[in-house]
Order: C-alpha cells, then sequence, then structure tokens
C-alpha cells in the first residue's frame, strides 16, 4: 500500500472516531434524568442519574454488597460475623473500608474509631439495645475498645481483644455512595448525584443544567426531623461531602442531653460548641469519616487537622458564648457557600 493510501485510512478512522464520539455526546446530552429512591445501610438513598440506559437493578447490586460487607444490622454481613469472632476471610470492599478508617483514625489520634461500637450501643445509638449506664461499665468497655487494637492479616481481621466490635456506619455511608459513582462514571454517565443518608457524591450538572446544589440544614433540634431549615447552601459541580451533627439523633434524659457522638477516649457522648461539620473530601468515604471525626474533636483541633491533610475542606456550624450561631469556612471551600 502506498503511503497516500495508509494516510486515507488514518483520516477515514479519524473521521470515524470523531463521527462516534460526537454520536455519544449527543446521546449523553439528550438522555433523560432517571431517579431512584429506597432503603439501604438502614436509612435512605436518593439517586439521580442522566442516562438513556436504566442502571437501577446494577445499582441495588451494588449497594446489597456494600451491606453484605460493612453493615452490622445485617447480621449476615461480613463485619457482624467479625463480631461474633466467626473466622471469616473479609473481600475486597471490607479490606478497603478497613484500610481508610484506619488511615483516619491515625491521622485524627484516634477520634475516628470503628471499634467505638460497644460504647454507642451502650448509651443507645447502635446497632443493639441501649444499656444501663455507668462509670464502671464504661471503664470496662474502654479496655477494649482502640483502633490499634485490631488489624487485617491475610484476609483476615485480627483482634487484640475478643469483646471487640467494630461499626462502619460513619463510613459505610460515603462508600456506598464512591461504589455507584464510580459504577455510573465507568458506564460514561457524566451527570448524576447520589446520596445516601445526608452523604452526598456528585458530578456535572442537574436536569436545569446548573451544577448540584446541596443544602445545608440549620442545627435546630429536631430527633423526628419535623422542621428541617436551610443554614446556607453549597453549589458545585463535582463534589463529595458529607455532614455529622448531634442535632437530630438524640435523647434528653434527666435534664441531660446525650447525643450520638461518642468519644473513643472517654467514652461519654461530646460536649462542645461545634454543632455541625460539612467536610469535602476527595472520596465521600473520607468525608464521611472525617465528618465524625471533626464533631468529636471540637473546631479547634478539627482546624487542626484540615491544615496537615491535603484534600481536605470544612464548613463548621458552631455557637459563640452567647449561644449564638456562628460559622467557619476552610478557604477551598468558602467559594462554594450560599448563605
Amino acid at each position: 500500500m502506498t503511503a497516500k493510501g495508509r494516510n486515507i485510512i488514518r483520516l477515514l478512522s479519524l473521521l470515524v472516531l470523531i463521527v462516534a464520539t460526537a454520536w455519544i455526546l449527543v446521546d449523553n446530552a439528550c438522555a433523560p434524568y432517571q431517579k431512584m429512591e429506597g432503603k439501604i445501610f438502614g436509612t435512605y438513598y436518593h439517586i439521580t442519574y442522566q442516562s438513556s440506559s436504566d442502571f437501577e437493578k446494577e445499582i441495588l447490586g451494588r449497594l446489597e454488597a456494600v451491606d453484605a460487607s460493612l453493615s452490622a444490622f445485617n447480621e449476615n454481613s461480613i463485619v457482624s460475623k467479625v463480631n461474633r469472632n466467626e473466622r471469616v476471610r473479609v473481600n475486597e470492599m471490607f479490606k478497603t473500608v478497613f484500610e481508610l478508617s484506619q488511615k483516619v483514625s491515625r491521622n485524627t489520634n484516634g477520634a475516628f474509631d470503628v471499634t467505638v461500637a460497644p460504647l454507642v450501643n451502650l448509651w443507645g445509638f447502635g446497632f443493639r439495645n441501649k444499656e444501663q449506664v455507668s462509670r464502671q461499665k464504661i471503664d470496662s468497655i474502654l479496655t477494649f475498645v482502640g483502633w490499634q487494637t485490631i488489624d487485617l492479616h491475610k484476609g483476615y481481621v485480627v483482634k487484640r481483644h475478643s469483646r471487640t466490635m467494630l461499626d462502619f456506619s460513619a463510613i459505610a455511608k460515603g462508600y456506598g455512595c464512591d461504589v455507584v459513582a464510580d459504577f455510573l462514571e465507568a458506564h460514561g454517565v457524566t451527570n448524576f448525584m447520589v446520596e445516601i443518608g445526608g452523604e452526598i457524591r456528585a458530578e456535572g450538572v442537574n436536569s436545569a443544567n446548573a451544577p448540584w446544589t446541596l443544602g445545608i440544614e440549620k442545627p435546630t433540634e429536631d430527633s423526628v426531623c419535623q422542621h428541617q431549615e436551610l443554614f446556607s447552601t453549597i453549589q458545585k459541580s463535582s463534589m463529595a461531602i458529607a455532614t455529622s451533627g448531634n442535632y437530630r439523633n438524640f435523647y434528653y434524659k434527666d435534664g441531660h442531653k446525650y447525643a450520638h457522638t461518642i468519644s473513643p477516649a472517654t467514652g461519654y457522648p461530646i460536649q462542645h460548641k461545634l454543632l455541625s461539620a460539612t467536610v469535602c473530601a476527595p472520596s465521600c468515604a473520607l468525608a464521611d469519616a472525617y465528618a465524625t471525626a471533626f464533631m468529636v474533636l471540637g473546631m479547634e483541633e478539627a482546624q487542626k487537622v484540615l491544615s496537615r491533610t491535603k484534600g481536605l475542606d470544612a464548613y463548621f456550624i458552631y455557637t459563640d458564648q452567647h449561644g449564638h450561631y456562628k460559622t467557619w469556612c476552610s478557604e477551598g471551600l468558602s467559594k462554594f457557600i450560599n448563605k
């Protein structure tokens, strides 16, 4: 074949590629926005994506796989078997989340700790019924709580104490968002929002061709979610965001408020002026974990973690000495905040 003939073939191949790419782009642009919702991990999910294909079956399969690996509410899950000290080889999902959890625990000096499960259960915020709380019981549980007491070895969880239990609820919802988002991206979906229990992963634009908008709730005490009022919004075309706060999951006893964020160091619900922590991170799993850690640490210590951790941004709502709402936002997120 002559050089001229080879050039013609190359040009024709390039033309075919350009036409095929243009057709895909036009097809995606004209595709409808599809919605699906339901219940998973003990909470609700809402997913919106633009595609001419229906991925509901595949998405549900991936959410159920996360549940089967990480949900302590699922008695047949891998984590439930680990908690019962059954010898079970973990899968890649479990390994990924376990290693991410240990990474965040290390970077927050143990403020994030998946072994806090027995304490969360004791106070009535976990996957078992509330028990009678006493200083003695807390001290006893603290002897087998600690992220450094667990490890992975050749596919198996190694626990220093048999009574140690794991609870991935403070990272699993974010990880579930990542799993669904990664699936959608792998199938050419460029516009989507995945929300599980308030944690969000989003890319592209919404059906109005505008960046996705996330509402940050005013941290008003409302355990039944009857009075949801927006405090501010974040508008961003690409985000992995999670929010943690103590204004939804709490109870009062003998005039004292007990919220669901438990300090792994003291064994007691945290008490400080930080009301809400919204975190933006490279993945929703990391955002989820750091949002919980920041609620444990309080604003000042959380700011120290932010300053030494690349890729993290946060928006905090707290009260001043007069009980008034105040906010603090890291520089990387401030330009996306609308009050």
